[in-house]
């Protein structure tokens, strides 16, 4: 795209500098409208951008095939610019579709695995004044497009530093780290994760779902984790069809009953 807006720049260039020149040779003296070098260069802006304002048209058969060039030329020029434009702008929305995109949101909350838990904690946000109007972010590779295009969305491994850092981990105020089942011991990976977590935020309020909500592990985890029991979870969402709310609390208060 750049190799394509540099010749689009070349183009115009040349067709300015020629078709000015040209224009002002065989125009002035003899047309009335053409009385300086400001009014050749508005002749040029209107008839590259195929405006015709007619204020100031060739009188003369040379000045007219000027004119049929820098029409055409102008039409390349504008068309082209529009469509990368418009590639841009696709662009972009594909990039943040696909969780290629840095965040800047801050005191966000981050989400990671996106896992039918965690999508029924983003049914729930709504329903609690505290993570209502907070950003969203979504770091999982179980998805390959955003499932939430009102959120925002990182595709990779929540382990992955790069990852946490794209979804910016370090301005983050609350996170979930759903358990991933696809690995035989999936609280392992969820403590690791909740450890990166804590490495690179230290003040974030992190909650991780376990299998085992007694793992020898966690007395090596930092204070501040809170534990949420993956069945609990589930019983709430299959009993309500979706998750309180109310039971997460800023300072980690009845964290034992995670779940309403």
């Amino acid at each position: 795209m750049k190799r394509r807006i540099q010749l689009l720049l070349w183009i115009a260039l040349v067709s300015l500098l020629l078709t000015s020149t040209l224009f002002w040779l065989f125009e002035s003296g003899s047309n009335e409208a053409v009385n300086n070098p400001f009014d050749v260069l508005w002749w040029w802006v209107v008839t590259s951008a195929t405006v015709g304002y007619g204020d100031i048209t060739p009188i003369t058969w040379p000045g007219r095939l000027v004119a049929i060039f820098t029409i055409f030329t102008g039409f390349f020029i504008f068309a082209n610019l529009i469509a990368i434009i418009a590639e841009s702008i696709h662009a972009f929305v594909e990039r943040k579709s696909l969780g290629t995109v840095q965040v800047e949101a801050k005191n966000h909350i981050v989400l990671c695995e996106y896992t039918a838990i965690a999508d029924e904690l983003i049914q729930s946000l709504s329903s609690s004044p505290e993570f209502a109007d907070r950003a969203v972010v979504i770091i999982s590779d179980l998805v390959t497009r955003n499932p939430y295009p009102q959120h925002y969305y990182v595709r990779g491994v929540p382990i992955n530093p790069a990852a946490l850092r794209q979804a910016n981990i370090k301005d983050a105020d609350y996170v979930f780290i759903f358990a991933n089942f696809r690995f035989a011991d999936p609280d392992v990976k969820t403590m690791h994760i909740a450890s990166r977590v804590i490495d690179l935020c230290p003040d974030a309020n992190v909650f991780v779902e376990l299998v085992d909500p007694g793992n020898d592990l966690l007395k090596y985890m930092p204070k501040g984790v809170i534990p949420m029991d993956s069945k609990k979870l589930i019983e709430s969402v299959l009993r309500d069809k979706r998750i309180d709310m109310n039971a997460f609390s800023q300072n980690g208060e009845g964290c034992d009953n995670a779940i309403g």
